[in-house]
Protein backbone atom coordinates (compact mmCIF):
# COMPACT_ATOMS: atom_id res chain seq x y z
CA UNK A 1 0.00 0.00 0.00
CA UNK A 2 1.65 3.68 -0.98
CA UNK A 3 1.99 6.32 1.72
CA UNK A 4 -1.06 8.41 0.88
CA UNK A 5 -3.16 5.45 0.71
CA UNK A 6 -2.14 4.58 4.23
CA UNK A 7 -2.66 7.92 5.16
CA UNK A 8 -6.32 8.20 3.67
CA UNK A 9 -6.55 4.32 5.44
CA UNK A 10 -5.89 5.77 9.05
CA UNK A 11 -8.02 8.93 8.82
CA UNK A 12 -10.93 6.03 7.52
CA UNK A 13 -10.18 3.96 10.32
CA UNK A 14 -10.55 6.76 13.21
CA UNK A 15 -13.59 8.31 11.80
CA UNK A 16 -15.30 4.43 11.99
CA UNK A 17 -14.44 4.19 15.45
CA UNK A 18 -15.62 7.81 16.28
CA UNK A 19 -18.96 6.39 14.23
CA UNK A 20 -19.01 3.36 16.20
CA UNK A 21 -18.21 4.86 19.66
CA UNK A 22 -21.10 7.42 18.70
CA UNK A 23 -23.49 4.35 18.06
CA UNK A 24 -22.98 3.48 21.80
CA UNK A 25 -23.51 7.26 23.00
CA UNK A 26 -26.42 8.11 21.27
CA UNK A 27 -28.30 4.41 22.21
CA UNK A 28 -27.05 5.79 25.41
CA UNK A 29 -28.98 9.37 25.22
CA UNK A 30 -32.14 7.87 23.33
CA UNK A 31 -32.78 5.39 26.53
CA UNK A 32 -33.25 8.57 28.54
CA UNK A 33 -34.95 10.92 26.27
CA UNK A 34 -38.64 11.23 26.30
CA UNK A 35 -40.62 11.33 22.80
CA UNK A 36 -40.20 14.81 20.80
CA UNK A 37 -38.30 16.89 17.94
CA UNK A 38 -35.15 16.37 19.97
CA UNK A 39 -35.83 12.61 20.39
CA UNK A 40 -36.81 12.60 16.35
CA UNK A 41 -33.72 14.05 15.98
CA UNK A 42 -31.21 11.43 17.84
CA UNK A 43 -33.42 8.22 16.71
CA UNK A 44 -32.61 9.73 13.28
CA UNK A 45 -28.87 10.45 13.38
CA UNK A 46 -28.65 7.01 15.00
CA UNK A 47 -29.80 5.69 11.87
CA UNK A 48 -27.70 7.87 9.68
CA UNK A 49 -24.48 6.82 12.45
CA UNK A 50 -24.62 3.28 11.69
CA UNK A 51 -24.96 3.86 7.76
CA UNK A 52 -21.51 5.88 8.54
CA UNK A 53 -20.07 3.54 9.92
CA UNK A 54 -20.59 0.89 7.15
CA UNK A 55 -19.93 2.83 4.18
CA UNK A 56 -16.75 3.19 6.29
CA UNK A 57 -15.86 -0.12 6.57
CA UNK A 58 -16.66 -1.09 2.49
CA UNK A 59 -14.76 1.62 1.71
CA UNK A 60 -11.36 0.29 3.85
CA UNK A 61 -12.47 -3.37 2.41
CA UNK A 62 -12.25 -1.73 -1.16
CA UNK A 63 -8.62 -0.06 -0.43
CA UNK A 64 -8.00 -3.20 0.97
CA UNK A 65 -6.59 -1.54 4.33
CA UNK A 66 -7.70 -5.08 6.43
CA UNK A 67 -4.51 -6.42 5.15
CA UNK A 68 -1.94 -3.59 6.95
CA UNK A 69 -1.42 -5.03 10.14
CA UNK A 70 -0.36 -1.09 11.45
CA UNK A 71 -3.80 0.08 10.04
CA UNK A 72 -5.27 -3.08 12.11
CA UNK A 73 -3.21 -2.24 15.45
CA UNK A 74 -4.52 1.29 15.07
CA UNK A 75 -7.84 0.53 14.49
CA UNK A 76 -8.08 -1.82 17.59
CA UNK A 77 -6.98 0.74 19.92
CA UNK A 78 -9.52 3.52 18.02
CA UNK A 79 -12.02 1.31 19.33
CA UNK A 80 -11.20 0.73 22.31
CA UNK A 81 -10.90 4.08 22.93
CA UNK A 82 -14.37 4.75 21.61
CA UNK A 83 -15.79 2.13 23.71
CA UNK A 84 -14.53 2.90 26.47
CA UNK A 85 -15.91 6.69 25.77
CA UNK A 86 -19.23 5.37 25.26
CA UNK A 87 -19.51 2.92 27.91
CA UNK A 88 -18.00 5.21 30.75
CA UNK A 89 -20.29 7.94 29.91
CA UNK A 90 -23.63 5.98 30.23
CA UNK A 91 -23.83 5.94 34.25
CA UNK A 92 -22.69 9.27 34.15
CA UNK A 93 -25.55 10.47 32.05
CA UNK A 94 -28.06 8.33 33.71
CA UNK A 95 -26.98 10.14 37.04
CA UNK A 96 -26.36 13.66 36.05
CA UNK A 97 -28.54 16.55 36.73
CA UNK A 98 -31.36 17.08 39.31
CA UNK A 99 -34.30 16.28 37.25
CA UNK A 100 -35.09 14.59 33.86
CA UNK A 101 -35.15 18.39 31.59
CA UNK A 102 -31.63 18.82 32.82
CA UNK A 103 -30.33 15.38 31.93
CA UNK A 104 -31.68 15.78 28.34
CA UNK A 105 -30.07 19.42 28.10
CA UNK A 106 -26.57 18.43 28.97
CA UNK A 107 -26.90 15.29 27.11
CA UNK A 108 -28.04 17.79 24.50
CA UNK A 109 -24.25 20.34 25.06
CA UNK A 110 -22.73 16.85 25.19
CA UNK A 111 -23.80 15.64 21.48
CA UNK A 112 -23.58 19.01 20.24
CA UNK A 113 -19.64 18.73 21.28
CA UNK A 114 -19.55 15.31 19.44
CA UNK A 115 -20.61 16.42 16.28
CA UNK A 116 -18.03 19.62 16.13
CA UNK A 117 -15.70 16.85 16.65
CA UNK A 118 -17.49 14.65 13.85
CA UNK A 119 -17.30 17.27 11.66
CA UNK A 120 -13.72 18.19 12.28
CA UNK A 121 -12.68 14.89 11.48
CA UNK A 122 -14.39 14.36 8.31
CA UNK A 123 -13.42 17.53 7.37
CA UNK A 124 -9.66 16.41 7.57
CA UNK A 125 -10.45 13.11 5.97
CA UNK A 126 -12.06 15.03 2.89
CA UNK A 127 -8.81 17.46 2.67
CA UNK A 128 -6.40 14.76 3.36
CA UNK A 129 -8.17 12.27 0.69
CA UNK A 130 -9.01 15.04 -2.05
CA UNK A 131 -5.19 16.38 -1.76
CA UNK A 132 -3.68 12.43 -2.44
CA UNK A 133 -6.29 12.27 -5.17
CA UNK A 134 -8.51 9.69 -3.44
CA UNK A 135 -11.99 11.29 -5.29
CA UNK A 136 -14.16 8.53 -3.89
CA UNK A 137 -13.57 8.79 -0.41
CA UNK A 138 -13.31 12.40 -0.39
CA UNK A 139 -16.87 12.41 -1.94
CA UNK A 140 -17.45 9.60 0.81
CA UNK A 141 -16.17 12.35 3.49
CA UNK A 142 -18.54 15.09 2.03
CA UNK A 143 -21.50 13.40 2.20
CA UNK A 144 -21.31 12.69 5.51
CA UNK A 145 -19.93 15.53 6.61
CA UNK A 146 -23.09 17.45 5.05
CA UNK A 147 -25.08 14.44 7.94
CA UNK A 148 -23.08 15.78 10.81
CA UNK A 149 -23.38 19.50 9.79
CA UNK A 150 -27.25 19.00 9.92
CA UNK A 151 -27.20 17.55 12.89
CA UNK A 152 -25.36 19.84 14.91
CA UNK A 153 -27.55 22.87 13.77
CA UNK A 154 -30.25 21.18 14.77
CA UNK A 155 -29.29 20.27 17.72
CA UNK A 156 -28.60 24.13 18.58
CA UNK A 157 -31.94 24.79 17.68
CA UNK A 158 -33.00 22.44 19.94
CA UNK A 159 -31.20 23.69 23.16
CA UNK A 160 -32.66 26.80 23.72
CA UNK A 161 -36.12 25.06 24.06
CA UNK A 162 -35.13 22.48 26.89
CA UNK A 163 -32.81 25.25 28.45
CA UNK A 164 -36.89 26.20 29.09
CA UNK A 165 -37.86 22.82 30.02
CA UNK A 166 -35.12 22.98 32.81
CA UNK A 167 -36.19 26.79 34.28
CA UNK A 168 -39.87 24.88 33.97
CA UNK A 169 -39.50 21.90 35.92
CA UNK A 170 -36.78 23.29 38.36
CA UNK A 171 -37.55 26.73 38.90
CA UNK A 172 -41.47 27.09 38.36
CA UNK A 173 -41.95 23.55 39.41
CA UNK A 174 -43.82 22.67 36.45
CA UNK A 175 -42.02 19.20 34.70
CA UNK A 176 -42.34 17.98 32.14
CA UNK A 177 -40.31 15.21 31.72
CA UNK A 178 -41.97 11.40 31.42
CA UNK A 179 -39.76 8.60 31.93
CA UNK A 180 -42.35 6.30 30.63
CA UNK A 181 -41.97 7.77 27.03
CA UNK A 182 -38.18 7.58 26.68
CA UNK A 183 -36.63 5.20 24.43
CA UNK A 184 -35.61 2.79 27.65
CA UNK A 185 -39.58 3.29 28.96
CA UNK A 186 -40.58 2.53 25.67
CA UNK A 187 -38.45 -0.66 25.58
CA UNK A 188 -39.80 -1.83 29.01
CA UNK A 189 -43.28 -1.20 27.37
CA UNK A 190 -42.48 -3.11 24.23
CA UNK A 191 -41.17 -6.84 26.10
CA UNK A 192 -44.11 -6.14 28.55
CA UNK A 193 -46.36 -6.10 25.43
CA UNK A 194 -44.64 -9.37 23.72
CA UNK A 195 -44.61 -10.90 26.67
CA UNK A 196 -48.51 -10.23 27.23
CA UNK A 197 -48.57 -11.54 23.63
CA UNK A 198 -47.14 -14.88 24.68
CA UNK A 199 -48.92 -15.22 27.67
CA UNK A 200 -52.26 -14.97 25.64
CA UNK A 201 -51.18 -17.51 23.11
CA UNK A 202 -50.53 -19.64 25.74
CA UNK A 203 -53.87 -18.98 27.60
CA UNK A 204 -55.39 -19.72 24.40
CA UNK A 205 -53.49 -23.25 23.59
CA UNK A 206 -54.38 -24.42 27.22
CA UNK A 207 -58.27 -24.19 26.98
CA UNK A 208 -58.32 -25.66 23.37
CA UNK A 209 -56.67 -28.67 25.05
CA UNK A 210 -57.62 -28.64 28.77
CA UNK A 211 -59.91 -31.80 28.11
CA UNK A 212 -57.36 -33.99 26.73
CA UNK A 213 -54.13 -32.73 26.83
CA UNK A 214 -52.54 -31.10 30.40
CA UNK A 215 -49.69 -31.94 29.76
CA UNK A 216 -49.23 -29.73 26.52
CA UNK A 217 -50.92 -26.87 28.34
CA UNK A 218 -48.10 -26.98 31.18
CA UNK A 219 -45.89 -27.23 28.13
CA UNK A 220 -47.40 -23.93 26.98
CA UNK A 221 -46.47 -22.43 30.68
CA UNK A 222 -42.74 -23.01 30.65
CA UNK A 223 -42.60 -21.86 27.74
CA UNK A 224 -44.46 -18.30 28.49
CA UNK A 225 -42.68 -18.44 31.64
CA UNK A 226 -39.02 -18.78 29.84
CA UNK A 227 -40.25 -16.28 26.78
CA UNK A 228 -41.24 -13.65 29.40
CA UNK A 229 -37.81 -13.57 31.48
CA UNK A 230 -35.89 -13.87 27.86
CA UNK A 231 -37.49 -10.75 26.99
CA UNK A 232 -37.28 -8.63 29.86
CA UNK A 233 -33.60 -9.64 30.18
CA UNK A 234 -32.70 -8.72 26.54
CA UNK A 235 -34.57 -5.41 27.06
CA UNK A 236 -32.81 -4.27 30.26
CA UNK A 237 -29.32 -4.76 27.87
CA UNK A 238 -30.35 -1.80 25.80
CA UNK A 239 -28.32 1.01 27.91
CA UNK A 240 -30.39 2.80 30.32
CA UNK A 241 -33.43 0.13 30.35
CA UNK A 242 -32.73 -1.60 33.30
CA UNK A 243 -32.63 1.95 35.75
CA UNK A 244 -35.96 3.38 33.89
CA UNK A 245 -37.65 0.04 34.60
CA UNK A 246 -37.57 0.39 37.97
CA UNK A 247 -38.06 4.13 38.40
CA UNK A 248 -40.84 3.65 36.27
CA UNK A 249 -42.34 0.48 38.34
CA UNK A 250 -41.53 2.63 41.72
CA UNK A 251 -43.53 5.66 40.51
CA UNK A 252 -46.99 3.49 40.71
CA UNK A 253 -45.50 0.71 43.23
CA UNK A 254 -46.86 0.01 46.43
CA UNK A 255 -45.24 -1.29 49.30
CA UNK A 256 -45.91 -5.13 48.60
CA UNK A 257 -44.02 -4.83 45.28
CA UNK A 258 -40.48 -3.81 46.86
CA UNK A 259 -37.79 -6.09 46.87
CA UNK A 260 -37.20 -5.48 50.53
CA UNK A 261 -40.39 -6.81 52.52
CA UNK A 262 -42.52 -4.83 55.20
CA UNK A 263 -40.35 -1.76 53.89
CA UNK A 264 -42.74 1.32 55.11
CA UNK A 265 -42.46 -0.39 59.23
CA UNK A 266 -38.61 -0.72 58.81
CA UNK A 267 -36.09 2.32 60.03
CA UNK A 268 -33.93 4.00 57.51
CA UNK A 269 -31.13 2.19 59.00
CA UNK A 270 -32.36 -1.23 58.56
CA UNK A 271 -33.45 -0.44 54.99
CA UNK A 272 -30.09 0.69 54.27
CA UNK A 273 -28.63 -2.94 55.43
CA UNK A 274 -30.72 -4.32 53.08
CA UNK A 275 -29.93 -2.27 49.70
CA UNK A 276 -26.67 -3.89 48.70
CA UNK A 277 -28.04 -7.69 48.06
CA UNK A 278 -30.98 -5.56 45.38
CA UNK A 279 -30.47 -5.92 41.74
CA UNK A 280 -30.10 -2.11 39.93
CA UNK A 281 -33.82 -2.47 38.71
CA UNK A 282 -34.73 -2.66 42.71
CA UNK A 283 -32.26 0.13 43.76
CA UNK A 284 -34.58 2.19 41.20
CA UNK A 285 -37.68 1.07 42.07
CA UNK A 286 -36.08 2.15 45.96
CA UNK A 287 -35.31 5.15 44.69
CA UNK A 288 -38.82 6.30 42.99
CA UNK A 289 -40.83 4.89 45.87
CA UNK A 290 -39.10 6.24 48.70
CA UNK A 291 -38.85 9.87 46.94
CA UNK A 292 -42.46 9.58 46.75
CA UNK A 293 -43.31 8.53 50.07
CA UNK A 294 -40.77 9.27 53.33
CA UNK A 295 -38.12 11.15 50.90
CA UNK A 296 -35.60 10.30 54.01
CA UNK A 297 -31.61 11.76 52.84
CA UNK A 298 -30.29 8.99 54.23
CA UNK A 299 -31.85 6.09 52.57
CA UNK A 300 -31.82 8.00 49.28
CA UNK A 301 -27.85 8.89 49.49
CA UNK A 302 -27.34 4.95 49.99
CA UNK A 303 -29.35 4.15 46.78
CA UNK A 304 -27.41 6.74 45.04
CA UNK A 305 -23.86 4.91 45.98
CA UNK A 306 -25.01 1.63 45.16
CA UNK A 307 -26.60 2.65 41.98
CA UNK A 308 -24.25 2.21 38.70
CA UNK A 309 -23.02 -0.20 35.84
CA UNK A 310 -23.40 -3.69 36.34
CA UNK A 311 -19.85 -5.56 35.44
CA UNK A 312 -21.62 -6.35 31.74
CA UNK A 313 -25.31 -5.72 30.90
CA UNK A 314 -27.77 -7.96 32.48
CA UNK A 315 -25.17 -9.27 35.62
CA UNK A 316 -28.03 -8.50 37.86
CA UNK A 317 -30.36 -11.55 35.82
CA UNK A 318 -27.52 -13.82 36.19
CA UNK A 319 -27.69 -16.90 39.22
CA UNK A 320 -24.16 -17.06 40.55
CA UNK A 321 -23.45 -20.28 38.88
CA UNK A 322 -23.98 -18.26 35.63
CA UNK A 323 -21.38 -15.48 36.49
CA UNK A 324 -18.96 -18.05 36.95
CA UNK A 325 -19.56 -19.63 34.04
CA UNK A 326 -18.39 -16.27 32.40
CA UNK A 327 -15.73 -15.50 35.26
CA UNK A 328 -14.33 -19.03 33.86
CA UNK A 329 -13.74 -17.04 30.27
CA UNK A 330 -10.70 -15.68 31.81
CA UNK A 331 -11.20 -11.77 30.85
CA UNK A 332 -8.88 -10.40 33.98
CA UNK A 333 -10.85 -6.66 33.33
CA UNK A 334 -14.07 -8.27 33.73
CA UNK A 335 -13.12 -10.68 36.72
CA UNK A 336 -12.22 -7.39 38.20
CA UNK A 337 -15.08 -5.92 37.66
CA UNK A 338 -17.64 -8.21 38.96
CA UNK A 339 -15.84 -8.77 42.29
CA UNK A 340 -15.32 -5.09 42.46
CA UNK A 341 -19.42 -5.19 41.82
CA UNK A 342 -20.16 -8.58 44.20
CA UNK A 343 -18.49 -6.65 46.84
CA UNK A 344 -20.68 -3.41 47.36
CA UNK A 345 -23.49 -5.59 46.44
CA UNK A 346 -24.94 -9.12 46.83
CA UNK A 347 -21.16 -10.76 47.96
CA UNK A 348 -22.17 -14.01 47.70
CA UNK A 349 -19.55 -16.34 48.22
CA UNK A 350 -19.51 -18.31 45.13
CA UNK A 351 -19.04 -15.57 42.75
CA UNK A 352 -16.15 -13.81 45.17
CA UNK A 353 -14.38 -17.04 45.71
CA UNK A 354 -14.16 -18.08 41.41
CA UNK A 355 -12.82 -14.38 41.39
CA UNK A 356 -10.24 -14.14 43.64
CA UNK A 357 -9.47 -17.87 42.01
CA UNK A 358 -9.34 -16.89 38.31
CA UNK A 359 -7.29 -13.66 39.50
CA UNK A 360 -5.11 -15.38 41.46
CA UNK A 361 -4.05 -18.16 37.83
CA UNK A 362 -3.38 -14.47 36.06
Amino acid sequence: MKASEEKVAQYLVEARASEDALVRVLESQIAMTPTGSYRSALDKHLDETRRHSKRIAERLKEIKAGSNPILSVVGFWEEVAGQALAIGKTPLDLLRGTGGEEKVLKNAKDAAATEALEIATYTALERVARSVGDEKTAKLAAGILAEEERMLARILREIPKLADAVVQADVRGNGSYDVSTTGAGQAVRAAGAEAKSAVGEAETTARRTARGAQADAKTAARKTTATTKRNARKARKVPGVAQAEGQIKGAVAGETDLAIANYDSLTAEEIISRLPSLSQIDLAKTDSYERKNQDRATVLSRVIALRGDEPWPGYDELTAAEVQAVLAEGDEERVKQARSYERSHKNRAGVMNAAERDLSNV
